[in-house]
């Protein structure tokens, strides 16, 4: 009999072939479909709770059309889901946060899944955003299991022999099956869920001393044969976990890919990174994957977006054996909700109402929550030009965190020294969409136009670093941008696309310039690639250079501060203060004291003058044309939806 691993990876011999056509003509046969979602992040219904209005391109109501299509196309099917479930928009807030989740009552994400039959679930690292307890109470509603096998109890005694999982690391289900023939048979199917070791930077003030994680890859090697030993025909990893091709160090975050060659795994149901595999052309020049057949090292696998924007399928086949199920082939796909056509989206499956109407009335207790007024602002708010110019709707949030960190220093042992504040354009564009800007009109400012500004529950953090690391982390943030060639009259794109817009970080407080003619001294891991270059020129404080050796505290967000993004110095050890408040309620609490604000962006960031000949162009959401800043030109719209634009 051929193992799981040969018949991945090995092409038949001419002997092989005639084994296996004798095989498929006499063996029993099973079809088995294996469907995912991923990345839920809350978007339950087809809602955008920041635009206060129906959505074609989110929600698991429309996936839910998608898998019970998906579900009658076969006789035999499965059903998971991958994380990052309970965080993510509005509604996720509210019952966390709102109307409080009680012990005893069905958070809303669970109401709607249980509907849609699912065997079983794996933990997000967005699922302790809250806290352990009210992940504990959200899945308790739950009619289906949860696991992850990396996580594990805290036990202090730095044994690792003894160590205890937090959750039920795999599972083996029964599950009967009809062959290709008609005939009944039973199965066993295994899982085994994972989470990125990085939640213990993430959410460090809520895991530490409870819970510990170790590596993904180490861990599904320990179990996974374990699974074989205890019977499982077919095993399915649930890795909250993306996909990239570079070496394995150990502790990875995106462990994917080394995932894939562990022995015995037979699917692969990932996610995490908010990419669609099949689909992401940037999969495809990677060794071992096939984008056609969606394998890894010979494994089928998909990852269905974020969202709700797709549904992953899996198909494999299972022969039966004389010692048991052999998987012998298998293919992984992605099916969309919407498609976009032009400039337009076209939605390809209608909601499930069932889905929606389950969670009705905590989506209209969403709605009024976030309707609620706590200020105004005298000029409209938007970040469709965050990327490329000082902007107010990172100012706000830096003012607002300057604010408060003044208030909570006074009289205490760090009272005097200077005070800056860093933020992030968290919509921007990007994967999310030409919809995905920050844009609130002028007039009254409600609770959804702040989780607008700042869209993620993060706990507010001081850090203490001085001018010469304060420079480093802003030559990190510059990644942000390709490097021109002034030289060249060609067309150049500013923007790096792979570089997430979350982690380009503007430290208001300082004056400083970015020559983006200049390598960038960081890449995307948070390496030094250059000590010869520097992109960050002209550091000024308080009208003077800064000096290097002075102390600064820096208000940021526990993600950063604990090391999230790998900015230099940025590792946990510099926290000074643990604040109390998230960043959201900071922002909010500025504006209920201030009651009106006039935004404008203090101009404290420009790029150095040095673009010489080239077109340098950026995109941006089409809406971006009615209020573009005097040193910029409307190009042309671009298929994608965006717009762009460049630098006159």
């Amino acid at each position: 009999m051929l193992t799981r691993l040969r018949s991945r990876l090995i092409a038949p011999a001419i002997i092989g072939i005639s084994c296996m056509t004798a095989t498929s003509v006499y063996a029993d046969t099973v079809n088995l479909r294996v469907m995912e979602t991923t990345d839920i992040h809350m978007h339950i219904q087809d809602y955008d709770y920041y635009g206060d209005k129906q959505s074609n391109k989110v929600g698991l109501s429309r996936v839910a059309t998608l898998i019970r299509q998906a579900r009658k196309e076969v006789d035999n099917s499965v059903l998971v889901d991958n994380g990052d479930l309970i965080q993510g928009t509005p509604l996720g807030d509210y019952v966390a946060k709102g109307k409080i989740l009680r012990f005893g009552e069905v958070h809303p994400a669970f109401k709607a899944m249980n509907l849609l039959d699912y065997d079983v679930a794996n933990i997000g690292n967005h699922e302790f955003n809250y806290g352990l307890d009210f992940l504990m109470k959200a899945l308790n509603g739950a009619n289906f299991p949860y696991i992850a096998a990396n996580v594990y109890v805290d036990d202090g005694d730095d044994n690792a022999a003894n160590d205890q999982t937090y959750f039920q690391p795999y599972l083996i289900q029964k599950k009967e099956v009809v062959d290709t023939k008609g005939k009944k048979h039973t199965i066993n199917i295994g899982y085994i869920g994972f989470v990125p070791p990085q939640i213990m930077t993430w959410d460090k003030d809520n895991l530490t001393g409870k819970v510990i994680a170790k590596d993904i890859v180490e861990t599904a090697q320990r179990y996974v044969p374990e699974m074989k030993a205890k019977g499982a025909d077919v095993i399915v990893a649930i890795p909250h976990s993306g996909m990239y091709n570079t070496p394995r160090k150990g502790m990875d975050e995106h462990a994917t890919y080394h995932l894939a060659k562990v022995d015995g795994i037979d699917a692969i149901m990932f996610g995490h990174s908010h990419r669609v595999f099949p689909g992401d052309k940037t999969f495809d020049n990677y060794e071992g994957v096939d984008s056609t057949k969606g394998t890894v090292f010979g494994v089928a696998a998909t990852m269905p977006g974020f969202w709700g924007s797709h549904l992953g399928v899996v198909d494999l086949v299972l022969e039966k054996q004389s010692n048991g199920w052999d998987v012998v082939s298998g293919t992984g796909s992605v099916r969309a909700i919407a498609k976009r056509e032009g400039r337009k989206r076209i939605p390809l499956v209608e909601a499930a109402e069932d889905i929606n109407k389950a969670v009705a009335v905590e989506h209209e207790g969403t709605l009024a929550y976030m309707r609620q007024k706590v200020g105004e602002t005298t000029s409209d708010i938007n970040s469709f030009f965050a990327l490329i110019q000082d902007d107010p709707s990172i100012q706000v949030v830096n003012n607002a965190q300057t604010w408060y960190v003044k208030n909570i220093v006074r009289g205490t042992s760090f009272d005097g020294l200077p005070i800056l504040s860093a933020g992030a354009p968290f919509k921007a564009g990007g994967r999310g969409g030409a919809d995905y800007f920050t844009d609130v009109k002028k007039g009254d400012i409600a609770l959804k136009n702040v989780s607008d500004l700042y869209i993620y529950p993060n706990d507010l953090k001081v850090v203490q670093l001085t001018g010469a690391q304060i420079i480093e982390w802003l030559e990190f943030s510059a990644g942000q941008f390709n490097q021109i060639d002034p030289k060249s009259n060609a067309e150049q794109a500013l923007v790096n696309t792979s570089f997430p817009t979350y982690n380009f970080d503007v430290i208001d407080g300082i004056q400083y310039q970015i020559d983006v003619t200049q390598p960038a001294r960081y890449n995307s891991k948070g390496e030094k690639v250059s000590d010869k270059y520097r992109r960050i020129k002209q550091v000024m404080y308080q009208g003077k250079a800064i000096d290097l050796q002075q102390n600064f505290l820096v208000a940021t967000n526990n993600y950063r501060a604990g090391g999230g993004g790998h900015f230099p110095n940025l590792d946990g050890s510099t926290i000074v203060i643990d604040a109390p408040d998230k960043n959201r309620d900071v922002v909010a609490n500025y504006l209920l004291s201030r009651s009106s604000i006039s935004p404008k962006a203090d101009g404290n960031w420009t790029f150095v003058d040095s673009f010489g000949k080239a077109k340098v162009t950026f995109t941006s959401s089409p809406k971006a044309k009615a209020v573009t800043p005097s040193n910029v030109k409307f190009d042309k719209d671009l298929e994608s939806g965006f717009s762009q634009f460049y630098f006159n």
